[in-house]
């Protein structure tokens, strides 16, 4: 009868802020089960903290978009080198890469050279673009672990061994702090409304994004009637978020009172609303019931190309909006519907997410429609078995790592 190896050697690979929070959930589960194992790799300071041996740190390597990675390209190359210097000379038991696909299936072609199992938690998004790649999830993972239920049907369908597990964010209680003890904590006014904005996890997200959130922060505040609350990701400096607020080119008229945390789903349970960068931090406040405005930008030649790339296999119902964009918050995809307002590109104005706002602001039908359809895709984002989504990733890792 097999049995799981007791103090396995295992190799983690994340290298964005979502990655960073779910590698040290694994790393927390695993540690529980099998006290005596190891592990190093690539990973952010909660991986660390729960026990990781960094190799190259995340916040190094956590650039974005085609052109963005380009110009940073000899610098993660450098990284990626020492991190398949360390899978040659320590040789894991196993692997675990988390999402962060240009670098993780470099690393899984060497780790299948090696005869390392692979599990992948978070697919990247193949079915949508850079389909050419699932020859790659073919040959080199063992076993996908996706978060979509949609993805599941996908790569099935392709011959690839994947299970849906639910989103790992889908189950995790509310936040237990209440109203007024936030307020305290953070010095804000509880009388007021609060609105939390959400730039990003890398900083060129931040410098992308956050300059048209503080211009509508700006025209929101001429009543001076709300707060802003920003949460600052793992992977970006709070000093580099400050000098964003610092200066008073992004402010249209007033500037409004901006307070930076640590936590975004405590900020995203206590605003009224908010305005989320297209990412994870989406589907944490889908989860949390938040009513948001899904906003991003990215360089106009990373866009072009990506508007002529991305295409949806009929495994996920998208009906593009009326510029000819398909949906790209994950929120929509899992509904099946646009039921909250996407703003892209030059559609991304400080006027337009203040507009798009208002109605999610005070009481009445689109807050209680996008409250109810927010519910609904909640539910469809949960694990389908009793097993909690970290829980069956380390399911999965452990009847990989059992022997004769």
């Amino acid at each position: 009868m097999a049995e799981s190896n007791p103090s396995p050697h295992i190799f983690l690979s994340a290298g964005e802020a979502s990655g960073d929070y779910y590698g040290a959930q694994i790393i927390t589960e695993l540690r529980a089960r099998m006290p005596q194992l190891t592990c190093f790799g690539l990973g952010g300071l909660e991986m660390a903290a729960a026990g990781l041996e960094r190799i190259v740190h995340a916040e190094d390597v956590a650039h974005m978009g085609i052109t963005e990675v380009i110009c940073h390209m000899p610098h993660i190359y450098g990284e990626y080198r020492r991190l398949v210097t360390s899978i040659k000379k320590r040789r894991p038991d196993i692997a675990i890469l988390i999402d962060f696909p240009d670098v993780n299936f470099r690393l899984a072609r060497t780790l299948r050279r090696l005869n390392i199992p692979v599990v992948y938690f978070v697919s990247p998004q193949l079915w949508a673009w850079k389909r050419r790649r699932l020859r790659w999830v073919q040959q080199r993972v063992s076993r996908m672990m996706v978060i979509f239920p949609f993805e599941e049907r996908f790569y099935r369908a392709r011959n690839v061994d994947a299970v849906f597990v639910g989103h790992p964010l889908a189950q995790l209680p509310l936040p237990d702090i209440n109203r007024a003890e936030y307020a305290a904590k953070h010095i804000l006014d509880p009388a007021k409304n609060w609105i939390a904005l959400l730039p990003g996890s890398r900083r060129k997200e931040v410098q992308l994004n956050l300059p048209e959130m503080l211009h509508a922060a700006s025209l929101l505040n001429t009543q001076g009637r709300y707060e802003f609350i920003i949460p600052v990701a793992s992977t970006v400096n709070t000093s580099y978020i400050l000098n964003f607020l610092q200066d008073p080119i992004y402010y249209s008229s007033t500037k409004p009172r901006v307070t930076l945390v640590d936590d975004a789903r405590e900020a995203l349970h206590h605003a009224r609303a908010s305005v989320v960068a297209s990412g994870t931090a989406t589907v944490q406040a889908t989860v949390i019931g938040n009513p948001f405005v899904v906003v991003y930008r990215v360089s106009p030649l990373t866009f072009v190309l990506a508007r002529k790339l991305i295409r949806y296999p009929h495994e996920i119902p998208a009906e593009k909006d009326r510029d000819g964009n398909l949906p790209i918050a994950m929120v929509n995809l899992v509904a099946g519907k646009r039921i909250v307002p996407e703003l892209l590109q030059t559609r991304f104005t400080g006027a337009n997410v203040a507009k798009a706002l208002i109605p999610l602001l005070a009481d009445g039908p689109q807050r209680e429609q996008m409250l109810s359809d927010l519910a609904e895709a909640h539910f469809k984002l949960l694990p389908p078995s009793g097993s909690g989504s970290i829980a069956q990733v380390c399911d999965a890792v452990e009847s990989l790592l059992s022997y004769p």
